[in-house]
């Protein structure tokens, strides 16, 4: 495959089918990833948020269904498996959250497995669903990307979503003063008045810094190791349309980074999952001082 057609074929990859207002003034799909540029902020990745809500909805139907006909007697496969999962969520927000929210256990249930989902997409061939929505569509050169997690839009949708609730169970808790108290009386203090003034201006530049990387780092850490991963899987599919030798070596190494890819995709649920209960804990945490 000569290089432009191997540049090419991963920029299609990577580029998100996205509506917004055309340089016409009409709003419409976007046809190069420079016209998708040209859209600004009020342009909206379809791919990423269709592909988010019908996994969203296969988690609840699932569940849903589990649920209805779960039985005291014998269990099936399908109960056994959710009531795993949820003994493994709740076990871990009982060791990591110390407030009293009934919201919690199933929040983080619900990041976990929703966020799963969509990280599990990146272990189908990343041609097969945009070929078939190409087919469907009838334009082979239809950008569609299957994995909402290596979108930062939607990485960052999650993170803020987090962060609004973390802000609002901090004011919630603490009090409008505490948690202003928080961001400017700590961690620099003084038990002289003029002093303590002074030291505001400091301690509100660290206090906010550091309130506003987490939802910047939870959103970060989970777009680029899928990112990443996809990446990688879009590199060893270029292999194959160079010859058998190199088809054989993508084979090969696709079936080996797609049994390492499952603990990534895995272990980035899992980390976005624990974070957000350790970011609503210290959001409960009253300040004592």
């Amino acid at each position: 495959m000569a290089a432009e057609n191997a540049s090419g074929y991963i920029q299609h990859h990577l580029s998100n089918l996205t509506y917004g207002r055309l340089p016409t003034g009409e709003w419409g799909f976007a046809h190069s990833a420079e016209q998708a540029k040209e859209m600004g902020f009020w342009a909206f990745h379809v791919d990423t948020l269709g592909v988010s809500v019908v996994l969203g909805l296969v988690f609840i139907l699932l569940f849903w269904a589990v649920a209805r006909k779960a039985t005291s007697g014998q269990p099936g496969g399908a109960q056994n498996f959710v009531e795993m999962m949820v003994e493994f969520v709740d076990g871990s927000v009982k060791d990591t959250f110390h407030g009293r929210n009934a919201l919690i256990a199933p929040l983080a249930l619900t990041i976990f497995v929703w966020v799963f989902l969509m990280n599990f997409m990146d272990l189908i061939p990343v041609y097969w669903l945009p070929m078939l929505a190409a087919n469907i569509v009838g334009n082979e050169h239809l950008f569609f990307r299957v994995v909402p997690t290596t979108d930062p839009n939607a990485t960052l949708g999650l993170a803020l979503s987090v962060f609004a609730l973390l802000l609002f169970y901090s004011v919630k808790v603490k009090g409008l003063g505490g948690f202003l108290g928080e961001l400017t009386l700590h961690p620099f203090s003084s038990k002289n008045m003029a002093v303590q003034v002074l030291l505001i201006p400091i301690n509100f530049l660290l206090e906010f810094v550091t309130l506003i990387a987490k939802p910047v780092s939870l959103a970060l850490r989970l777009f680029g190791n899928l990112y990443a991963g996809e990446l990688i899987f879009i590199l060893i599919a270029i292999m194959f349309a160079n010859g058998v030798v190199l088809g054989g070596l993508g084979i090969v190494l696709q079936w080996a980074w797609a049994v390492f890819h499952i603990l990534i995709i895995v272990l980035q649920a899992f980390i976005f999952m624990m974070l957000t209960v350790v970011y609503l804990s210290m959001a409960h945490e009253e300040n004592d001082h």
